[in-house]
Order: structure tokens, then C-alpha cells, then sequence
């Protein structure tokens, strides 16, 4: 098969060739970020789920669509080490010159811009790393109290007030949302919360791994009411053979049903290992249809890749003692699995313990669906931590 060809796609956010089972997700965001564009209620979304599930993608595809029905928006990733001051600021200017050259919103985003250099002089000393272009001085009073939760409000309410003024609406899309520290998680919250309050036309659509939607709930008791959660999860049997089935079509080639459900049991209809078993099956076939020995054969190259990639980057952010707790979740499967459980494997007591899980939770490693129960945030990744560490040597590794 020529590899030039190849329709698949398995990367970091990378679109796949066809976005399948995801339709009444993407329906729901448009309807929601349409309302806020004519004053109507609507519920910002966090998108929550597993790593591999395309929460990213997801979040590209809707802010294309809201750019192409004329939506200002914002896109930033929430990376560890970085405030959200300072991912936010660029982007809103961004935001604010765009609108300061329609005539209907020219002096709102004017002082728009006057709020963001209060907020970014205000705020300064508290989090170094805001670096921002200053088009306009500040106006005093406007944004620069120095305390995030009051400043980061004003200026959303003045950034909204200019998207109004314009006949549209300003979508913020976040990624890694995890990432962001409580405090300023709960002054993006307050800020969200005002500009509902005003009916202005702002949005936030955020992904993060599903402890997002503890932390913000922790943050601010009324998130819940603030937000829709939905969880994304595996495919369906039908979207999963949409997604390998309609691109090898699109390129001429057929697949024997015995190779289409190997697949589909292989990659348990999460998108990115969808994306990856297609590509190694196909540079392993010779020719249409597609086999279960191509199948078979592909299976070997795409799980060496995902060792060395998907899995492999995660494990190596971890010490010793944390690989050593994760290999115990793997002795007990995939999971969830108890603390007290994970405990015993170990030979250690669950308080002495704790420290290593909540690293753990913080690294995006694991997370608790329900109180005391730690799951991978990665699918398969008990499998990968077996292979890794095989046997029983690692049981005597550094704690």
C-alpha cells in the first residue's frame, strides 16, 4: 500500500480523516455559543475524558465553526507551569484589536484594551510571566486592583460588552484545564459567572481530564450549574467503523469484516489508537481488501509505537516510587481500583501512600471517579505498565 496515501492520522490533536459519533456534541456547543451571540441563557462546556478520546480535536473543529459563522475566539492550552493570566492576556488583545476595528464596537474594545493594560500591570507582581502588548494606557480603576478574581471580571465584562456591541459573541477555548490552579480556575469561574449574569455573549468551552470537573466544583460550589460536563468517551461500535471503514473507502480500499473487528477489539473504540492500529495496518498490507493478517502484522509496529510514544512520554515523567504505584494498579487490571487494594499489592499503608497518589492525580497520571478509587487517565495504560515492568523485579525498585 502506498504510504503516501495513507488516510489515518494518530497524532497530538491531529483531525482525523473522519470525525465519527461526535455530531450531537458538536450540535449542542454551536446551539450554545448561537444563544450567547442574541442574549439568550447558555451553559459554557467542559468536555471531560480520558487522554486519546480527541478532546482536542473536538475543540478545534467546534471553534472552526464558530469562526466560520463570524464568533471572535480565543484558543490557548493550560500547559503545568504557565498562569492563566498570562495565556490569557495575548489572546484577549488579540481579541479586542479585532473588534476595535469594527465601527459598532470600536470604543468598547478601546476601553477594553485600556482594562487589559490595567490587568496586566495590576496583576505584574503577582504573576511574573505576563508579557502583553500595551496599546492603550490604562484607565485608572479599570481592571487594576491587583486581585485577579475582581480584575479578571472587569475585563471580561468589558471584552464582552465590545462583543456585544458588534453583534457577536467571544468563545474561549481552553485545553488541559486541569492544569490551571484553583485560585485562578475559581476567578475564571467568577468571571464566567458575570458575564452570564449580564447576558453578555461569552463562552467558555474547556477540556481536561475528568478530575476537571471536581476541581472546578472545589473552586466554586455553582460550577455545576454554570457548565455542562459532558463526558467523552470511546466510540461506539458504529462510529468506530465509520472512522476506519470511510477513509480506507475514500482511498479504494476494501477491509474483510474478520480485519474490521480485530481492529475494533484492539483499539476499544478510543480515537487515537483508532487512528494508530489504521495506520501501521495499513503500511502493513500489500494490497485491497485488508486482511486479519495485515491486521496482525500492523499490530506489532503499532504498539511498539505507542510503547515508545503515547505511553512511553507519560511514564518517564514519573519517579521511581510512582512507577512502582502505578505497577501495582496494573497487578490489579485496568480498574478502578481502591486505594486500600493498591495498598496491599505494595505491602504499604494507604496513608503512607497518599502523597505518591495525589502526585500522581496532579501529573495527570490517574484520577478518582468516586471517593478513594484511583483509575489511569490513560486507556490500556495497565497493559503498557505489565510489559514495561515485567515479572516481579520491580516490586524491589527504589521507593
Amino acid at each position: 500500500m502506498n504510504p503516501i496515501r495513507n488516510p489515518f492520522a494518530p497524532g497530538a490533536g491531529t483531525p482525523p480523516p473522519e470525525l465519527a459519533g461526535r455530531d450531537a456534541l458538536l450540535a449542542a456547543v454551536h446551539v450554545a455559543i448561537e444563544r450567547a451571540r442574541i442574549g439568550r441563557p447558555a451553559k459554557s462546556a467542559m468536555l471531560v475524558g480520558l487522554r486519546g478520546v480527541g478532546k482536542t480535536v473536538l475543540l478545534d473543529r467546534m471553534r472552526d465553526a464558530a469562526e466560520g459563522s463570524g464568533i471572535h475566539t480565543i484558543r490557548i492550552e493550560a500547559p503545568e507551569g504557565r498562569s492563566l493570566p498570562a495565556l490569557l492576556a495575548p489572546q484577549l488583545r488579540q481579541a479586542l484589536l479585532r473588534l476595535s476595528q469594527l465601527e459598532s464596537a470600536k470604543a468598547l474594545a478601546i476601553r477594553g484594551l485600556r482594562a487589559l493594560a490595567g490587568f496586566a500591570k495590576g496583576l505584574k507582581l503577582t504573576y511574573h510571566d505576563i508579557e502583553v502588548g500595551i496599546d492603550h494606557e490604562p484607565e485608572p480603576g479599570l481592571a487594576d486592583n491587583g486581585d485577579l478574581e475582581h480584575d479578571l471580571q472587569a475585563l471580561m465584562e468589558q471584552a464582552g460588552l465590545a462583543a456585544q456591541a458588534a453583534g457577536t459573541a467571544l468563545a474561549l477555548f481552553i485545553d488541559e484545564l486541569q492544569y490551571v490552579p484553583e485560585a485562578q480556575l475559581s476567578a475564571l469561574i467568577t468571571a464566567l459567572h458575570r458575564t452570564e449574569q449580564r447576558r453578555l455573549p461569552v463562552v467558555l468551552v474547556g477540556a481536561g481530564l475528568p478530575q476537571l470537573r471536581g476541581q472546578m466544583g472545589d473552586a466554586k460550589s455553582y460550577a455545576e450549574r454554570l457548565f455542562d460536563f459532558p463526558f467523552i468517551g470511546p466510540l461506539s461500535t458504529e462510529a468506530a467503523t465509520l472512522a476506519l471503514s470511510k477513509p480506507l473507502a475514500d482511498e479504494g480500499v476494501a477491509i474483510t469484516p474478520e480485519a474490521l473487528a480485530e481492529l475494533l477489539r484492539l483499539t476499544q473504540g478510543y480515537p487515537y489508537f483508532l487512528q494508530a492500529w489504521g495506520s501501521h495496518t495499513w503500511l502493513a498490507a500489500e494490497a485491497s481488501p485488508i486482511t486479519l493478517a495485515d491486521v496482525i502484522k500492523g499490530s506489532v509496529t503499532a504498539l511498539a509505537a505507542l510503547d515508545e510514544g503515547f505511553f512511553r512520554v507519560r511514564f518517564d515523567r514519573c519517579t521511581p516510587k510512582e512507577k512502582k504505584y502505578l505497577r501495582a494498579m496494573a497487578e490489579l487490571g485496568e480498574g478502578p481500583h481502591r486505594s486500600g487494594d493498591i495498598a496491599d499489592v505494595l505491602a504499604e499503608k494507604v496513608s503512607s501512600l497518599a502523597p505518591t497518589r495525589s502526585t500522581l492525580i496532579h501529573k495527570g497520571m490517574v484520577w478518582s471517579p468516586n471517593h478513594g478509587d484511583t483509575a489511569f487517565t490513560v486507556p490500556m495504560f495497565g497493559a503498557f505498565m505489565q510489559r514495561i515492568l515485567p515479572g516481579d523485579a520491580w516490586r524491589g525498585t527504589e521507593k
